[in-house]
């Protein structure tokens, strides 16, 4: 009877050889793919920001011309009329939207690194190597 290779069991992948370019590759991929976590975290904040903001212009266009309107900067409260504090608003509202808009196509170009790497990463090493996110 002859013996026939069979595969059982763990496997290593001895066929599989890094090179340091392909090391730097996955250090690369790996050093975005944080970065992109992080710009998606900050950009989750200023869009949040923005809403707080348009929510107090929202509210205060409710208040009396005459009223004095109360805001917080730094430690202390400033008050100042409806005109003045409109117009401060919506500058912070524009600085916002831009910072926003900076981000999101920061965003985009990590998206394309990451999604070059992977391309690359993939080619060699097929399904020997895992570059997807892990979902919580």
């Amino acid at each position: 009877m002859s013996r026939k290779n069979v595969q059982t069991g763990f496997q290593p992948d001895s066929d599989v050889y890094i090179t340091y370019e392909d090391q730097q590759k996955i250090n690369k991929f790996a050093r975005q793919n944080a970065k992109m976590d992080d710009t998606k975290e900050e950009l989750k904040i200023k869009q949040n920001e923005l809403k707080n903001l348009e929510d107090a212009c929202d509210e205060i266009t409710l208040l009396d011309e005459n009223a004095k309107i109360p805001y917080y900067i730094g430690e202390v409260f400033i008050h100042e009329d409806l005109e003045k504090t409109q117009n401060y608003l919506d500058e912070i509202k524009e600085k916002k939207k831009q910072e926003i808009l900076n981000l999101e196509s920061k965003c985009i170009d990590l998206k394309n690194i990451i999604s070059q790497l992977k391309v690359q990463l993939y080619a060699k090493f097929g399904s020997r190597i895992n570059l997807e996110a892990e979902e919580d």
